[in-house]
């Protein structure tokens, strides 16, 4: 049943509406005109055109009158740059009843599908951002045209926990073949909300014809005439039913097991939903659309989902607890101490995102040569895949370099070094680069876990450090811990914020404590993990503990990833500043000493099990736990964690620790972080007693 008018605004009040706008216009060739419906929020292209109820009904009414001129055919298009990216995600966090969630899908549906089923020659002409629903309603018509600059090209519903909803399962699938609609629907949206290039989607099928910007509506509006006059004919791929169908939906449910665990019933539903897609029967399929819609729509690990939408599109460009932008100064040489892998990753992201000379240092000339060819070379991959210009390229391998002198740096604004991680160490490479640098000069470190207020104490100028963290791989992951040191002042914490955001990061703002954020909990985390097998558990019942949580990846992997070596000094650090709740492994110590990376070894045919040579030198116990048992232990750690570092002032909120998550460690939008999953578990209130957030900030409200 279509919601009414009355019942929409009620809905969504503070609902941003997208109206739809019909009006004729004439094209040559044509004996009758054209019906242009345009979606349009009245806001720029920093504010999407969305659909939330009352935006879905000014479309029925756009179609109403559309429908009635009698055109030639229907066109629907967006405001500049913006077709449409989807249902309007601020509304769904209200409701509170299945039946208003139930009449919100289907009003989806009932709108959309007039296009599909109509006997008027429908097209959507996609001049910009499309995505999810935008996407759906795209597919909803008889042809589509798209612009070559489209910057987003996705259904991310699975991302966020949900899956497509208004038709994408059932007409994806059954445009370009049920294996490709995996990939878009799925695998993209699973990883990390991959984005489609406008020339993939037309190599998919999802479009019939792109258009060049300068002339996009012009061009799509002679196309039509051709299509409409008979001239052409696009070409739909033949679908085949059978055997290709069983293939795809099993490897949709292979990466679905793979990514999600379980833990995602949004995802769950979207393989079922394509399953269901090869009928090809519209009634049956969006009737169990909108049935999963309603069931969906009032989970609380959907609301998860929608809370960490939020935190990555909201407060992530509002970092809590950030000085005045005014204070920033201006950045226009950047210094790099260190030549290695990441000294070099960060040299390739300053001059990519700042566009001004930066020079590497390191202890010899072999080794600067290293790091800056790295750069030259990843600049010219860059080029190779069409990413950059051939004068961009020029440029940006110019602006790097090497020396073997800090003096190098004597016109730096910003210098940041990324050398070993031992306190003296790089207290002594602060103190080197002080000598050359300006006294407004702003010197970052990248260090993980050792105390920015110790790295600067002896310094001149102590009030010109703070914390620059980074995650790897730095390219990848857009988390940036900002720390602040005791002495920091607020015009190097504006500098550090504003070169943050020049640099395209999500950042946090830290204060300084061991291993800030992220390392701290994850080596908690990791920390019950390893102790579990210590005691005496399997290391394959400990990998797998966690796996109800649907994490990126599991303990095991995560401590070959950061790297045994790392994780034993960061646990190591952790234990000397909290001895009581951090351990340090003698059996991790035997496994770096051995100089092991990996706790498995594979056959042939790529099976995993335990190294026999890790099985000797790991001493255990008698004390085997079972997989509750240990995700229980961990839980309650990062649990305890996470309200000591609230108390602690570490971070401003609850929601900053699960941003950090999210954005720094992968871990999923349906968990929320951690916090809401600690909470809707009741681990929060066995632990601490009390949940770290408001009823219904991350769940249904009841």
């Amino acid at each position: 049943m279509t919601i009414s008018a009355e019942q929409a605004k009620a809905a969504f009040p503070d609902e941003v509406v997208t109206s739809a706008v019909t009006r004729l216009v004439s094209v040559p060739g044509l004996d009758k005109q054209v019906a242009l419906v345009t979606l349009d929020n009245g806001l720029d292209h920093n504010r999407p055109s969305t659909f939330g109820p009352q935006g879905l009904l000014s479309l029925n009414a756009a179609l109403d009158e559309a429908f009635a001129a009698e055109p030639a055919a229907i066109a629907v298009t967006g405001k500049p740059f913006i077709f449409a990216v989807g249902a309007d995600l601020s509304g769904v966090e209200e409701i509170s009843q299945p039946e208003l969630a139930r009449q919100i899908a289907q009003t989806g549906h009932d709108v959309f599908r007039r296009l599909t089923e109509s006997t008027i020659p429908t097209f959507g002409f996609v001049n910009g951002a499309v995505m999810g629903g935008g996407l759906e309603l795209a597919l909803s018509c008889h042809y589509r045209t798209l612009s070559d600059n489209t910057a987003a090209i996705a259904l991310p519903e699975v991302f966020l926990g949900l899956f497509p909803g208004w038709g994408g399962t059932q007409l994806l699938p059954n445009l370009i073949g049920p294996d490709a609609a995996v990939t878009v629907i799925i695998e993209n949206a699973l990883n990390q909300n991959k984005m489609l290039r406008p020339a993939q989607a037309v190599e998919l099928g999802i479009v019939d014809e792109m258009f060049s910007s300068a002339d996009y509506l012009e061009q799509s509006l002679l196309w039509l005439a051709k299509v409409v006059r008979g001239e052409i004919s696009p070409q739909r791929k033949e679908i085949d039913r059978g055997q290709a169908w069983d293939d795809a939906i099993a490897r949709a449910r292979s990466i679905v097991d793979g990514k999600t665990k379980g833990a995602s019933p949004g995802a769950t539903k979207a393989v079922e939903l394509l399953e269901l897609a090869r009928e090809n029967d519209l009634d049956r399929g969006y009737a169990a659309e909108t049935d999963a819609l309603a069931e969906i729509l009032m989970t609380d690990t959907l609301r998860a989902g929608l809370y960490s939408f939020n935190l990555v599109n909201k407060r992530a460009k509002k970092p809590a607890g950030a000085p005045d932008k005014s204070l920033a100064r201006p950045v226009n040489k950047v210094g790099v101490v260190g030549a290695g892998l990441m000294a070099s990753q960060l040299a390739l992201l300053f001059v990519r995102r700042l566009k001004v000379p930066v020079v590497l240092t390191d202890i010899d000339q072999q080794r600067i040569d290293k790091g800056v060819s790295y750069v030259h070379d990843e600049i010219d991959k860059l080029l190779s895949k069409q990413r950059i210009a051939g004068d961009e390229a020029n440029r940006l391998k110019a602006l790097v370099s090497g020396s073997l002198s800090k003096e190098a740096f004597a016109d730096a604004d910003f210098v940041i070094e990324a050398v070993f991680e031992e306190l003296g160490v790089k207290r002594q490479v602060f103190a080197e680069v002080e000598q050359h640098v300006g006294a407004e000069a702003i010197l970052a470190t990248n260090t993980s876990s050792l105390p920015v207020t110790e790295m600067a104490a002896k310094l001149e100028h102590p009030e010109r450090v703070v914390g620059f963290h980074f995650f790897n791989p730095v390219a990848v992951l857009p988390l940036l811990e900002i720390v602040r040191g005791e002495r920091t002042d607020d015009a190097t914490l504006a500098t550090a914020f504003a070169v943050g955001k020049q640099l395209k990061k999500s950042s946090v703002l830290v204060k300084d404590a061991p291993a800030f954020v992220v390392n701290r909990l994850l080596t908690r985390f990791l920390g019950e993990v390893l102790a579990a097998v210590d005691e005496g558990t399997p290391f394959e019942v400990a990998d797998s503990a966690l796996d109800p949580l649907g994490l990126p990846m599991t303990p095991m992997t995560l401590l070959q990833l950061v790297g045994p070596p790392v994780a034993l000094h960061v646990a190591e650090t952790m234990h000397a500043a909290f001895p009581d709740r951090f351990g340090v492994s003698e059996n991790l110590k035997r496994f770096v000493d051995a100089g092991k990376s990996s706790v498995w070894s594979w056959d042939n045919q790529g099976n995993a099990s335990v190294d026999p040579e890790v099985e000797r030198l790991w001493q255990r116990g008698d004390n085997a736990l079972s997989a509750e048992r240990v995700r229980e232990r961990a839980l309650t750690a990062l649990a305890q964690e996470a309200r000591i570092m609230l108390d602690e002032g570490v971070v401003a909120e609850a929601q900053d620790i699960d941003l950090c998550l999210i954005l720094g460690a992968g871990w999923p939008f349906w968990l929320g972080g951690i916090t809401p999953y600690l909470d809707r578990s009741g681990v929060s209130e066995q632990v601490n007693g009390k949940p770290f957030l408001a009823p219904g900030t991350a769940s249904v409200p009841r």
